[in-house]
């Protein structure tokens, strides 16, 4: 997945992948696809004990990122992919033990818009024993009910403005209800999900805030882009000044999900 991908997610991934491990137990990792692959994912895939993995991207430059983030530690077996989930032949008659979806669901809008409904279709074939969903639950036009949740969803609303504006496209996020639903319709069996509380550090704030600025440098508009520039200043500046406070803004929940194929 692009920079959005990365930049967007939660520093708590560590907490995400250790739940998933107590899910696995004792059962082997065996070949592994991590279907929207990131340098987090894969670090942390890289390092268990797996017989082969694959890794799925769908922007070039993001591959490059993965590659490199894994280079020592990749084996002759193991291979990154480019390709679009909306694409048919993409891994076409390809099966692993292990799929992870690590953030998939709300990235996909960014290659295969609309195409999210029709993803776990898409993947029941790869799918050898297990599935796990990482996913976050939808904040920016969800309302909020605390002075962090209000900020979060500035920030949010900032961003995806900014990229609208630039012909880029937001990602979105689908919450856990709706991937349990569409899971259970494509042919799945879920046997797990948990939800994790959500503290932005001062990380998440300027990663979103700086991601703006490339986009606003080519905005023809150069009076609204000083605008959204100053705007943007000042959100960093409120958010960083209330973390400082509080620790943190603490606001929405990640969630893991896993599933296995149903009995035919």
């Amino acid at each position: 997945m692009p920079d959005r991908a990365e930049l967007s997610k939660p520093r708590k991934a560590s907490a995400l992948f250790r739940y998933i491990e107590g899910l696995q137990r004792e059962i082997p990792w065996g070949s592994v696809l991590d279907a929207g692959t990131g340098t987090n994912s894969i670090e942390w895939i890289s390092n268990l004990a797996t017989n082969r993995w694959t890794a799925v991207t769908g922007a070039e430059g993001h591959a490059v990122q993965v590659r490199d983030a894994v280079e020592a530690a990749r084996r002759p077996q193991d291979r990154i992919v480019l390709g679009n989930w909306a694409a048919p032949t993409l891994l076409a008659g390809e099966r692993y033990d292990t799929v992870l979806a690590d953030y998939l669901i709300g990235a996909v809008e960014g290659f295969a818009p609309y195409f999210q409904h029709k993803m776990f279709v898409r993947l029941r074939p790869l799918v050898g024993r297990r599935l796990y969903i990482v996913g976050l639950e939808p904040y920016v036009n969800a309302a909020a009910d605390t002075p962090a949740g209000d900020l979060i969803r500035e920030i949010g609303r900032f961003r995806d403005a900014c990229m609208l504006l630039t012909g880029d496209t937001p990602y979105r996020e689908y919450p856990a209800q709706w991937v349990v639903d569409h899971l259970e319709a494509s042919g799945f069996q879920v046997t797990a999900a948990k939800r994790f509380p959500i503290r932005y550090k001062e990380r998440f704030v300027n990663s979103q805030i700086d991601m703006c600025g490339p986009r606003l440098a080519k905005l023809a508009n150069r009076a609204l882009a000083g605008a959204l520039r100053a705007e943007g200043e000042e959100l960093r500046a409120r958010a960083i000044e209330q973390i400082m406070r509080d620790g943190a803004l603490r606001h929405g929940h990640d969630y893991v999900i896993a599933a296995q194929p149903a009995a035919e």
